[in-house]
């Protein structure tokens, strides 16, 4: 059985973000085929079409390489002003230029962890709609939205609640599932 390779990106960067406890909580809930990269784009500039011209900046070029080699994309990420954070959609403006982006057929899945009850919901729907025009395959269902996070992981990012895991052990077996019917699809 082959592991697949599959790339985080999760849209906060602060460290104990619940976020990035949410993105850990994937990796616990992932079944044993799937191997997750947290790959970090604190280094990405703001995207700027003289800086286009002049080239890719390289952590933009090995961001883009490391997502094409990637079976799949997990993306994690709060909603900031009811939308998709815009340090993250910054990097995807970026990794959307040029003949050689790494989104076409791309099998992504999303999730999101907020502390209010919505759990992200109103962002998920625009990053689907960012992620739809860059021909990404995004992962139908299930949608996972955490909210409350505040009261689903502890001090030290764990996951409290039984339901929160059961949500994310299904969104990853469900995720190995797509990018399975994907292959297929495409061979």
């Amino acid at each position: 059985m082959t592991t697949l390779d599959i790339v985080g990106l999760c849209g906060s960067l602060r460290t104990a973000s619940y976020n990035r406890m949410a993105m850990k909580l994937a990796a616990e809930c992932m079944p044993a085929s799937m191997r997750l990269e947290l790959v970090e784009w604190r280094e990405v500039p703001i995207f700027d079409g003289d800086v286009l011209a002049h080239g890719v900046p390289p952590v933009v070029a090995v961001l883009r390489d490391r997502i094409h080699r990637a079976d799949g994309v997990l993306i994690v990420t709060p909603e900031y002003n009811f939308s998709v954070p815009g340090g993250l959609k910054n990097v995807l403006d970026w990794l959307s230029r040029g003949h050689d982006q790494p989104w076409p057929f791309k099998p992504v899945a999303i999730a999101s962890a907020t502390g209010g009850p919505l759990g992200g919901a109103r962002m998920q729907y625009d990053l689907r709609k960012i992620l739809l025009y860059l021909n990404a395959m995004v992962l139908p269902k299930p949608e996972v939205f955490i909210g409350v996070a505040q009261h689903k992981f502890d001090a030290a990012g764990a996951c409290t609640d039984e339901a929160t895991r059961k949500f994310m052990t299904d969104l990853m077996a469900a995720f190995e599932h797509w990018i399975g019917a994907l292959r297929k699809m495409r061979s």
